[in-house]
């Protein structure tokens, strides 16, 4: 028995309708089963072979912020991937534009963008160096800045950028 992959996260919200407008416009998700009553909503991103990368239950507008990892265990955050580095480039600018975006870190391996969506759920958007650029990265936790255009000067002499 093996697993493959992740197949797609489940997130309780305050408002499906913001939720959707958010990963809609902000991320390209697109709806794939939506109650009409606004209950649920599940979701797909633009280059996915999932029937849905994530799922949302509302439980109301009065819903507490999440505890996890201040006051309980829980959820740090999901990742997702984008292909090239001139797409997180442009992600990065598009989580700016909406105001959503927290951070940024090298982390070898893979470059990654932190942001928050209306309910100030963490995840995580990011681009996989291929493998056979990794060498002793592999094995270490790296925390450096972000540097995107750097990367795509050091990447495009692999032709990946």
């Amino acid at each position: 028995m093996a697993i493959t992959r992740m197949n797609h996260a489940v997130l309780y919200v305050r408002d499906v309708s913001v939720t959707k407008r958010f990963y809609q416009e902000v991320l390209g998700f697109q709806p794939m089963i939506e109650d009409p009553a606004g209950r649920y909503l599940f979701m797909r991103a633009g280059g996915s072979s999932n029937h849905h990368d994530i799922a949302f239950f509302a439980i109301g507008s009065g819903a507490a912020p999440s505890e996890a990892g201040r006051a309980t265990v829980g959820l740090y955050h999901i990742a997702w991937e984008v292909p090239t580095l001139e797409e997180l480039e442009q992600m990065r600018e598009r989580l700016s534009a909406a105001g959503a975006l927290i951070g940024a870190s090298d982390h070898g391996v893979n470059k990654s963008l932190y942001s928050r969506d209306p309910d100030g759920i963490e995840f995580e958007v990011m681009w996989l160096v291929p493998e056979e650029h990794w060498g002793t990265m592999a094995h270490e936790a790296i925390v450096e800045p972000l540097d995107i255009a750097a990367d795509r000067r050091h990447f495009a002499q692999f032709g990946l950028v």
